[in-house]
């Protein structure tokens, strides 16, 4: 590019480069006023709900100072953003509720490379590191190359209509999980800010997400993750420093953590062989025998446990008990199923979950293991071992294809000015991604620590506040109960829900309520930027994607625009409703979306940029296939799903958990798609050649 071509975008960069200082500066100002103010005997009850209403309007702002009818700078922002503000606005989209809120969370849980039952651990942080490198090596600059606005865009310019409908329907399904993962999270975080329950959580922090994308579009977002991603660094890095700076006396965590490994791994030798955990351990393997009992006659239990509340409540009732008492005995009354199905599906969980936390450490792997199991060890060992090295490997492998697959992720380097400022943008958005994912393991183990050194052996009355307003916000997040009757915290005694760890960090070590209501505000910014970025993705699926194409060019007026919008908004109220059903965990309807975006796009994508010989019918069935494929194995080995149906559990493949079901339908993809290219080419070449040998 010529001087005189790059001196007005060197001169726009500049006024960039002043704003975003401008607001940096203005936040750092806003924390230290809050702080001084906490100080001063600001009530939390304040607190929280500033943090959302600056925040959530901040956002909206600059989302109403970028509206825009323009289809250029609605869909791609008018290709001009700077590759470090687009690499900056791509790692906010990255890092959605599920990398902000959550990964710690995993690795707490699951260890290095997670269990033989639910895979995970680094796996995360290696999947999603190196499917940036596939995107900035393969897949980036080549559809920025072709001047377009969207993913099906590129079926439509390299196969035609065809594979861009499946396209669009695949950028729909994949999204859209993704999104209800990100509203979750916006109401969990929205709630614990405000104190209002979970559902008008979601609908204060949704009208930020609508601001923003239904304004301006990829315009507005791009602008608006841009200032999110300062408000998510700056909330996960202050909290993980004061943990390594209050346990190893330096804040540097990513570089210190490793100290901790070895006091993780004594404490937990200690843990395994104290006799009150062993006291803990023995009552839910009694209550896993009790449910397997039940399970034996589901209608008959049911009846029982029916007749023995029943009674008990009669019992309290003649002897003058207290309220309490009595409405303690009607929730376990309105707990228990309403029919044998019900009851049979609901007490496998509880006896498979009794089952699990009857291990040493409650059922959680040791933090510094490799792999579970033992590669020398007895074949139930060995099993184990190898079980939980292919699901590490798979879900990888998952990650890494389905984050250059990605329609929403890949969308942003449409918005830079070339080819090289999308290679550039690419390498912008691995710095800021590593910023934060480096911390990431760290927070895992200083939490850990602190858990199993301090939390550990508390009397059960003087258990800090948090963990009841934690568990009043959704009992999912936090279980503390005394198991054993010892008055006394123990390990096996705390469950903690992955997505609890980062968001209770600042509370667990003592930090004044401002940093946790800055971690709060991070998370949401994190969900936030995510799901503006896919609900532009859905609707522009659902009115752009669609539309007719002349010459492989894809008619765009502002009235499309206008459609877009109100797509975008239907299918926010849709995404809605869905998370206020809490379907799963917000990392594993994340990890969903991979296996499925990896399976439909990713064998299309490659096949059509790097063979010529792909053909357009052999793209469509390669997507069907690869998504038929991967969305039929998630359901077929899911355990709630097979015990619906009455199936025995398991159905695994080579024991790979239905979250990685992705790496099945990704070679099925590649094979459909060359084998039938392949063919068609034969085929074509044998109707040329019989007229000649007619003649």
């Amino acid at each position: 590019m010529s001087r005189r071509a790059t001196e007005p975008a060197a001169s726009g960069d500049g006024r960039y480069h002043r704003l975003m200082a401008l607001f940096i500066v203005g936040f750092l100002a806003f924390l230290a006023l809050m702080a001084w103010a906490e100080r001063k005997g600001l009530s939390r009850d304040w607190i929280g709900p500033i943090f959302l209403f600056l925040s959530v309007m901040s956002y909206a702002g600059v989302g109403i100072y970028a509206r825009t009818t323009d289809p250029q700078e609605f869909y791609v922002a008018g290709r001009r953003i700077p590759a470090m503000y687009n690499g900056m606005a791509t790692a906010a989209d990255w890092m959605s509720a599920a990398s902000f809120i959550s990964l710690s969370g995993a690795i707490y849980l699951q260890g290095v490379s997670g269990t033989a039952a639910q895979p995970g651990g680094l796996a995360y942080v290696l999947g999603w590191t190196g499917g940036f490198c596939l995107v900035g090596l393969l897949i980036a600059p080549r559809l920025r190359a072709m001047e377009l606005y969207t993913v099906p865009d590129y079926f439509a310019a390299r196969f035609g209509a065809g594979p861009r409908w499946v396209a669009a329907l695949g950028a729909v399904a994949c999204s859209f999980m993704y999104v209800v993962a990100q509203i979750y999270g916006i109401g969990l975080i929205a709630s614990r800010l405000t104190g209002v329950q979970f559902e008008i959580g979601i609908l204060l922090g949704l009208g930020g997400v609508l601001l923003c994308s239904f304004l301006g579009g990829m315009r507005a977002i791009t602008w608006t993750q841009t200032v999110q991603y300062v408000v998510l660094l700056l909330a996960f890095l202050i909290p993980v420093s004061w943990l390594a700076y209050k346990q190893l006396g330096t804040p540097l965590a990513p570089v210190v953590y490793g100290e901790q490994l070895p006091k993780i791994a004594q404490l937990e030798d200690e843990l395994i062989a104290s006799p009150a955990e062993h006291e803990v351990r023995e009552v839910f393997a009694a209550r896993a025998q009790e449910y397997a009992q039940r399970l034996q006659d589901p209608a008959t239990a049911l009846m029982r446990e029916r007749a023995r509340l029943d009674a008990r409540l009669r019992q309290l009732k003649a002897q003058g008990a207290d309220l309490s008492q009595l409405m303690q005995v009607r929730r376990e009354q309105a707990a228990l199923p309403q029919g044998a199905e019900q009851a049979r599906e609901t007490w496998t969980r509880a006896m498979q979950e009794a089952q699990e936390r009857a291990k040493p450490l409650g059922g959680l792997p040791r933090q510094g293991q490799a792999f579970v199991g033992n590669p020398d060890g007895t074949p139930a060992e060995r099993a184990e071992f190898n079980a939980s090295r292919l699901n590490f490997l798979a879900l990888m492998f998952c990650l890494m294809v389905g984050t250059a697959s990605l329609p929403h992720l890949l969308t942003r380097f449409y918005t830079t000015r070339s080819v090289a400022d999308t290679r550039r943008s690419v390498a912008w958005s691995l710095v800021f991604i590593a910023l934060l994912y480096l911390s990431t393991p760290a927070l895992a183990v200083l939490v850990k620590y602190e858990v199993m050194q301090h939390l550990v052996g508390s009397q059960f009355g003087e258990l800090p506040n948090w963990i009841a307003q934690w568990a009043r916000v959704d009992p999912a997040l936090i279980s503390v109960q005394d198991v054993n009757g010892d008055g006394l915290l123990q390990f096996g005694e705390i469950r903690l829900g992955a997505d609890m760890i980062m968001l209770a960090t600042p509370e667990l070590g003592g930090l004044p309520y401002v940093v946790s209501g800055l971690v709060a505000a991070g998370g949401l910014a994190a969900a936030l930027s995510t799901a503006d970025g896919l609900l532009l993705t859905i609707s522009n699926a659902l009115v752009h994607d669609t539309s007719p194409i002349r010459d492989k060019v894809v008619v765009v007026s502002e009235n499309r625009v206008i459609l877009s919008k109100f797509a975008l908004l239907a299918a926010a109220m849709v995404a809605t409703f869905v998370a206020v059903l809490k379907p799963a965990e917000i990392l594993s309807l994340v990890t969903v979306s991979f296996s499925l975006a990896a399976a439909t796009f990713f064998p299309g994508l490659v096949t059509g940029l790097f063979w010529r010989r792909a053909s357009a019918r052999a793209a469509t069935f390669g997507m069907l296939a690869g998504a038929g494929v991967t969305v039929g194995y998630m359901l077929w080995a899911h355990p709630g799903l097979r015990a619906w149906w009455g199936l025995a559990p398991g159905g695994l493949w080579w024991g790979i958990h239905p979250i990685s079901a992705g790496v099945f339908g990704v070679p099925v993809g590649f094979a459909v798609i060359v084998a039938l290219s392949l063919w068609q080419r034969r085929a074509d070449e044998s109707g040329s050649e019989a007229p000649a040998h007619v003649a």
